[in-house]
C-alpha cells in the first residue's frame, strides 16, 4: 500500500501543481493517506479546505495591495462555513454579503459590522432595518426604489445608515452568461447616468452617510482589463460628485470576483489585478474595497466521494460515485470542468470514463469522458477546486442529506459542518396538521 500511496500522491501533485502552481500545490497540504483518512473516518461525500492555502491566497492578494489603502471583503456567498469564516477574519477580512442569512452568518463568525458591505438587488424593510441596527459599514443601494424604502425604514428607526450606491458602470466581461453582473441589461445597480441623482437624494438625508461607489463585474473573471475601466469610470463619477459638492466618498469598491484556474484557464495574478486598479483609486486619495470568494477558497477545497458501481453501456464505461448533482452542482449547471483525482493506486492505467451520481436525472454527472486512472468500487476519488459554489450550492433533491465539511489545519482537521440526516429533511414539516385556514380572510379552524 505504501507504493500505491507514493504513486497516488505524485499524481495528485501533478494535477494539483497544473492548477495552483508550484507554490499553491506545496501549500495545500492535502496528501492521498489524508484524504483517505478523512473518507473512511467521516464517510462520503464530504467536502475538506485547507486552512493554510485560504491564508496563502489572502496573503497574496493583500500584498499584491500594499500601496493602497485598502480592504478584503470575502465573499460570503462563495463558501459560508464558519470555520471557513473565522479563517479569514483572523487574516483581517471583511464579508461581502447579499442577504441577512449571511450577514447573521458573518456577525456569528466574528466579523465587525463595519468591515461588512451589504450588496443585492431585493433587499427587503425588514433586512434593511437588521442591516442598519447591527451598523453594516456598506449598505450598497442598487435603485432608486431601493432608496425610497431605505429612507423609510431609516426615517422609522431613527437610527443612521452607512450608505454606498452600487454602480451598474456598463463593462463587459468575459464570463458565463449568468454570472455577468456588470452590462447594461443585468438587473444590478443603479443605471450610471442615475447615480448623481441618487447620490444628491442620498446626501439630502441627514440619517444617511454616503461612504462608497460600488460595481460588480460578474464571476470567474481571468482578464483585469475590465477592473480598469470599471474603475476609471467610478472615478468620472466621484469627480463629477464632488463637482456637484458630495464630498464623501472614502472608497471604491471594487467587485467582480478573481477568476481560478481549474483546468487550463489563464488565471489573473494578484499582482495584476493590484497594478489595474490600484494607482488611480490611490491617485484619487480614496481606499479601495475588493469582494475575493473564489480566488480566496476554490482551490483550497476537495469534495470526496466513493466509487459504488462500474457500468457498461452504450459504448460508455460508467463510474457510478456516491456524489451527485446534489451535492456539487457546477458541473451540470455551468458544464464546469473540475480535474477528479483517486486516492489509490497512481500507476493504472487510464481509460475513458463518464463519472455519473446516483441523483434521477442524465445531467447527473461530474464529469464526461474524461481520462482517468482505472478505479474500482470502494475506491475513493477527489475532485477538484470544489471550495467555492459547492457547499453553497448543494441541495437534498431526491430527499438526500447534504455533506458534511471538514476544515483542514496542517495535519489535522475537524468536522465543521455535521453530515445532515434524514431527520433533518424532514424537520419543520407538520406531518398531522392540527391549524387549518379558509380563504383569504385569516379564518381558521381546529383540524
Amino acid at each position: 500500500m505504501g507504493v500505491q500511496f507514493r504513486q497516488a500522491r505524485r499524481y495528485f501533485a501533478r494535477i494539483a501543481t497544473s492548477i495552483l502552481g508550484t507554490v499553491g500545490a506545496g501549500v495545500l497540504g492535502f496528501d492521498p493517506a489524508l484524504l483517505r483518512g478523512i473518507a473512511q473516518r467521516v464517510g462520503t461525500p464530504a467536502y475538506v479546505y485547507s486552512a493554510n492555502l485560504i491564508r496563502a491566497q489572502y496573503h497574496a492578494l493583500h500584498d499584491a495591495l500594499k500601496d493602497v489603502p485598502h480592504r478584503i471583503c470575502y465573499s460570503v456567498k462563495a463558501n459560508g462555513n464558519i470555520g471557513v469564516l473565522k479563517v479569514l477574519k483572523s487574516l483581517g477580512a471583511g464579508a461581502d454579503i447579499v442577504s441577512v442569512g449571511e450577514l447573521r452568518r458573518a456577525l456569528a463568525a466574528g466579523f465587525d459590522a463595519d468591515s461588512i458591505v451589504f450588496s443585492g438587488v431585493g433587499k427587503t424593510a425588514p433586512e434593511l432595518e437588521e442591516a442598519i441596527r447591527a451598523g453594516v459599514g456598506f449598505l450598497n443601494v442598487e435603485s432608486p426604489a431601493e432608496l425610497d424604502a431605505l429612507i423609510a425604514v431609516a426615517r422609522r428607526i431613527k437610527k443612521l445608515a452607512r450608505v454606498g450606491i452600487r454602480v451598474n458602470p456598463d463593462v463587459a466581461t468575459e464570463t458565463h452568461p449568468y454570472t455577468k453582473t456588470g452590462e447594461k441589461t443585468a438587473k444590478f445597480g443603479v443605471p450610471y447616468d442615475e447615480v448623481v441623482a441618487v447620490a444628491q437624494r442620498i446626501a439630502a438625508e441627514p440619517l444617511f452617510a454616503l461612504r462608497g461607489l460600488a460595481m460588480h463585474l460578474g464571476s470567474q473573471i481571468t482578464d483585469v482589463e475590465p477592473y480598469h475601466r470599471g474603475t476609471v469610470k467610478l472615478l468620472e463619477l466621484v469627480a463629477a460628485l464632488r463637482a456637484s459638492g458630495i464630498a464623501t466618498i472614502e472608497a471604491l469598491d471594487v467587485g467582480g470576483g478573481l477568476g481560478v484556474r481549474y483546468h487550463n484557464e489563464k488565471a489573473p495574478t494578484a499582482r495584476a489585478f493590484a497594478d489595474a486598479v490600484a494607482p488611480p483609486i490611490q491617485q484619487a486619495g480614496l481606499a479601495l474595497l475588493c469582494e475575493p470568494g473564489r480566488y480566496l477558497v476554490a482551490n483550497a477545497g476537495v469534495l470526496l466521494t466513493k466509487v459504488l458501481y462500474r457500468k457498461h453501456a452504450g459504448g460508455k464505461e460508467f463510474v457510478v460515485v456516491d456524489a451527485g448533482m446534489t451535492d456539487f452542482v457546477r458541473p451540470s449547471h455551468y458544464n464546469a470542468h473540475h480535474e477528479i483525482v483517486p486516492l489509490q493506486d497512481g500507476g493504472r492505467p487510464e481509460e475513458l470514463v463518464n463519472i455519473v451520481g446516483p441523483i434521477c436525472e442524465s445531467g447527473d454527472f461530474l464529469a464526461l469522458d474524461r481520462k482517468l486512472p482505472a478505479v474500482e468500487p470502494g475506491e475513493y476519488l477527489a475532485v477538484l477546486g470544489t471550495g467555492a459554489y459547492g457547499f453553497v450550492m448543494s441541495s437534498t433533491y431526491n430527499q438526500r442529506p447534504r455533506p458534511p465539511e471538514i476544515l483542514v489545519e496542517g495535519d489535522r482537521y475537524y468536522v465543521a459542518r455535521q453530515r445532515e440526516t434524514l431527520d433533518d429533511l424532514l424537520r419543520g414539516e407538520v406531518i398531522e396538521p392540527t391549524t387549518w385556514y379558509q380563504g383569504g380572510g385569516g379564518g381558521s379552524g381546529g383540524a
